[in-house]
């Protein structure tokens, strides 16, 4: 059952009996506050580079007429 819908659900099931019904909300904020580089957040103008680079990267190949 391991890898499917159901067994992550008797696996999600399985965690909040054992840790309490706010187990997947603790780990997500222990996740959260860990975090200290900010991320694009603290460079906008690095985002906004970054973002214009990989727009003008296309995956998909071009039409020949």
């Amino acid at each position: 059952m391991a890898g499917t819908k159901e067994g992550g659900r008797a696996a999600a099931a399985t965690n909040k009996s054992k840790y309490g019904k706010d187990f997947y909300a603790k780990i997500g904020a222990k996740g959260g506050k860990l975090g200290r580089t900010g991320g694009f957040y603290a460079n906008r103008e690095l985002a906004r580079e970054a973002g214009r680079r990989g727009g003008r990267v296309s995956r998909r190949t071009k039409k020949v007429a």
